[in-house]
């Protein structure tokens, strides 16, 4: 399969299972509301922190070192690593888990509402299985099996949803329902924990020695792993900071979380939209990256790095008009929210260098990076949290999506810089410029259309002809500006379907 169909694939997959998680979280927003989903959100960001720390580096480093031990021919090395890999994150995340168990009276009082621990100790128990499950991912990613790793994720989403509704709106019991979301995710992790290690094994996964794998590992693992651990480690501290300095600026502590649940509950997952697309293409081309910096091919590396730039510039450019000229309308009709449709419509332009900094973590890190992204991540998270400190008495809700907004633009800036440094040229310049005179002009029409319609329609039928109009304008556009080739694309894709396989020679 050629990297176009595997990307449309994944990206296929990417899609559908973001599609539900979105309308999972519908589901969840109405059901236990801004506070209790401000509840679920501070447990579920917490067990991220403790699940970066067991497994986060590892996937992404064992995926590499399969394509260099690809790229050498060594099938032998690739069980080697992935060996290694599983012993070290089962070893340390059992251990950490015992731990938390432990001390689970003092760990508590982190959390400023009790309800939040119930929630973590709940989750604490997937550690293993889904650290364990997170190795076996980074393998089927370096031996390029997409399309395991693609279905199972959907699954996990699936079961998760599944349980999730069951328990929500057909079981009752004195059972809390942020303790019922809670038990859905756990399920969902041992659900797709057992049918990758099966699908390992009946492909042909075995264990060896990890002699001679186990210290590169760690090394290369080590910087990312900080990197996403102290990640999480921010978002855990600005899920406990946030809303107290919220309550030091005059909010109730009520209110206050039910603001942290707006933001954290129903605009991030709206602004995450384009990380499963984005995912999709590190998930493809990372390997593909690995492989040519392997092997020094640095002229197929800056092509190969320009692609995905240039695909995720595309992907948020196309959202961004959307954002502005819909996110109101958009948080009403979800959410039944006004307040997160406004700051959805505040914070569209924080798409960009969001998106320029998820693609390029992944490119970089591919290319043995992990301390630079480290030190441009860590420059990033002093912004944000400087700014979670200082503006919720002159922001409110709005002082976290400006600690964002600075956070990826510091981060974007850095990793453009050492980018064009190792590749050596990076032919984008003018295709972001292309790229933002398009998103202006769909932005400035769709508001103006938005605004009209509203005085004659109904806001939801005005809401869906000015996103079927802003859509159509940037289709137009980017044929127009050359952002996107759709009759090459679908050459391309099509190629190998519709050609035919010569006649066998007599």
């Amino acid at each position: 399969m050629n990297l176009y169909k595997t990307a449309a694939l994944v990206t296929v997959f990417a899609a559908f299972e973001h599609g539900l998680g979105f309308l999972y979280r519908i589901i969840l927003s109405r059901t236990l509301g801004p506070e209790g989903l401000g509840i679920y959100q501070v447990a579920l960001t917490v067990f991220a922190v403790f699940l970066t720390i067991s497994s986060s580096g590892m996937p992404i480093t064992l995926s590499r070192i399969i394509s260099k031990h690809r790229a050498r021919g060594s099938r032998i090395g690739e069980h080697k690593a992935t060996t290694a890999a599983i012993l070290l994150t089962a070893s340390f995340s059992l251990a950490i888990t015992l731990l938390l168990f432990l001390v689970r009276t003092p760990f508590s009082t982190i959390f400023s509402d009790p309800r939040c621990a119930d929630l973590f100790y709940i989750l604490i128990f997937s550690l293993s299985f889904t650290s364990v499950y997170a190795i076996i991912r980074g393998n089927f990613w370096g031996n390029k099996r997409f399309f395991a790793y693609s279905l199972i994720e959907l699954i996990e989403e699936i079961v998760m949803i599944i349980v999730g509704v069951l328990l929500l709106l057909f079981v009752r019991s004195e059972v809390a329902d942020v303790n019922k979301a809670a038990a859905a995710v756990l399920i969902s992790y041992l659900a797709s924990f057992a049918i990758a290690l099966i699908y390992f094994m009946v492909k042909g996964g075995k264990f060896r020695s990890p002699r001679g794998e186990i210290k590169p590992l760690v090394k290369s693992a080590l910087p990312v792993t900080v990197m996403r651990a102290s990640s999480s480690l921010v978002n855990s501290a600005i899920s406990v900071i946030f809303p107290m300095r919220l309550v030091q600026s005059g909010m109730t502590s009520a209110r206050a979380m039910s603001t942290y649940g707006i933001v954290g509950g129903m605009v991030m997952p709206v602004l995450m939209i384009p990380s499963s697309l984005i995912g999709s293409i590190a998930l493809v081309i990372v390997p593909e990256l690995s492989e040519s910096y392997y092997r020094g091919n640095r002229e197929k590396l800056s092509e190969l790095a320009a692609k995905a730039l240039n695909a995720t510039l595309l992907i948020a450019g196309i959202l961004i008009p959307l954002f502005i000229s819909c996110g109101e309308g958009v948080g009403i009709f979800l959410f039944s929210n006004a307040e997160s449709g406004k700051l959805i419509t505040q914070s569209a332009f924080i798409l960009l260098p969001m998106s320029v900094t998820m693609i390029l973590t992944s490119v970089l890190n591919s290319m043995n990076c992990e301390r630079e992204t480290l030190l441009f991540f860590l420059l990033g998270s002093s912004g944000m949290l400087l700014c979670v400190w200082f503006l919720p008495s002159y922001l409110g809700s709005g002082a976290l999506l400006v600690g964002m907004a600075a956070d990826y633009c510091v981060t974007a800036l850095c990793s453009l810089i050492l980018l064009t440094k190792k590749t050596g040229k990076l032919r984008s310049g003018k295709y972001l410029f292309s790229l933002l005179l398009a998103v202006f002009i769909c932005t400035l029409v769709g508001m103006g259309l938005r605004s009209l319609l509203m005085i004659y329609l109904d806001y939801i039928w005005a809401l869906l002809i000015t996103m079927l109009t802003v859509l159509g304008l940037e289709a137009l556009f980017s044929h127009f500006f050359k952002l996107f080739d759709f009759a090459a694309a679908f050459k391309k894709f099509f190629h190998r379907s519709l050609r035919k396989d010569p006649a066998p020679p007599k």
